[in-house]
């Protein structure tokens, strides 16, 4: 089976500074893999990599059967991409952006297909308000509907639910697993490791520009269970982010 996204020797410079040191990994079809690491540790800075915004040093991407460097428009095509900060034209209503987007991406949309997705994610009372009257749940909803308008193969989310209450980060949860039974695959990355043992099917830990470790949350757990630094940080039974604090540190990251 083909992989959703391979990425191979991936490499990331601003100027002398190393933020990405010659990465490696694997989203398979169909699968919610998560890409782990403190503040600095190259996770943005890959993504950005991979959705094509910057331009890596080195390394190879390829998503689905298309090289990403030597075809970026192609490769474009395939992704549906949820930044951390999103922000729509002031002007415009939902409705409106809706269309607008799907256009851009060659998607025809009619009204009432419109007012369906926008009913999907409980925006169906809210058609005719802008992206600014939104409470920051509705952003989010809204952000990754645009995100997926095209129905893409890959989705990229760089912190989907951040800043979101309990109810919130649920709903999201719930339509990130319904875009892997559809057969998407979704990268998303995280500093919540509640998060990402709930919905991840792999995740990979990152730190200092490379991909430390690799698994299921729950093999993660199952081989570092005895590692005294493991130990050290638990408190009661080992959680992905005892191990999280184990390989990375406790140290503060600016």
């Amino acid at each position: 089976m083909t992989p959703a996204l391979r990425v191979t020797g991936l490499r990331v410079t601003y100027g002398p500074v190393v933020a990405v040191d010659g990465i490696d990994l694997e989203v398979r079809e169909g699968e919610i893999y998560g890409l782990l690491g403190p503040n600095g540790a190259g996770k943005t800075s890959a993504l950005s990599a991979i959705e094509g915004l910057l331009r890596p040093a080195s390394g190879d991407i390829v998503i689905g059967e298309i090289d990403a460097r030597a075809h970026p428009l192609q490769a474009k095509a395939q992704l549906g991409i949820q930044l951390q900060a999103t922000s729509f034209h002031s002007s415009l209503t939902l409705v409106e952006i809706v269309r607008l987007y799907a256009g851009l991406y060659g998607v025809t949309l009619s009204s009432s297909q419109i007012r369906e997705l926008l009913g999907e994610i409980n925006l169906q009372n809210e058609v005719s308000k802008r992206f600014r009257e939104l409470s920051g749940g509705q952003q989010q909803r809204f952000s990754l509907l645009i995100a997926t308008v095209h129905d893409p193969a890959l989705v990229l989310l760089d912190e989907p639910t951040a800043g979101l209450d309990p109810q919130g980060r649920r709903q999201l949860w719930d339509r990130i697993e319904r875009f892997r039974n559809e057969g998407r695959s979704i990268l998303l990355t995280t500093h919540s490791m509640e998060e990402a043992q709930a919905v991840c099917d792999r995740v990979a830990i990152m730190d200092h520009g490379k991909i430390l470790t690799v698994g299921t949350p729950a093999a993660l757990i199952a081989a570092h269970r005895d590692d005294p630094k493991v130990r050290q940080a638990a408190h009661g039974e080992v959680t992905l982010e005892d191990v999280f604090i184990a390989l990375t540190g406790r140290e503060l990251r600016d």
